[in-house]
């Protein structure tokens, strides 16, 4: 139980530290991918990050598969 609190202590510190780099420097955005879907009007910006969460989903399910490996 300890390992899963553990867990998300640090997954919750990396994105408070992932949150401020977007306060701080809001043009910084790494995760611009083709298939993304960008929407720009008058004084609208609708971004559909597509490709971005299936790379993410990804990434983010080996991680976890492989901590969670016996």
């Amino acid at each position: 139980m300890h390992s899963a609190a553990r867990f998300l202590i640090i997954l919750g510190l990396l994105l408070m530290i992932l949150g401020a780099v977007f306060l701080f420097f809001p043009k910084f955005i790494p995760f611009k991918l083709p298939g993304d879907i960008v929407l720009r009007r008058d004084n609208l910006v609708v971004v559909f990050p597509l490709m971005t969460g299936i790379v993410l989903s990804i990434i983010i399910t080996i991680i976890v598969n492989f901590l969670l490996r016996k």
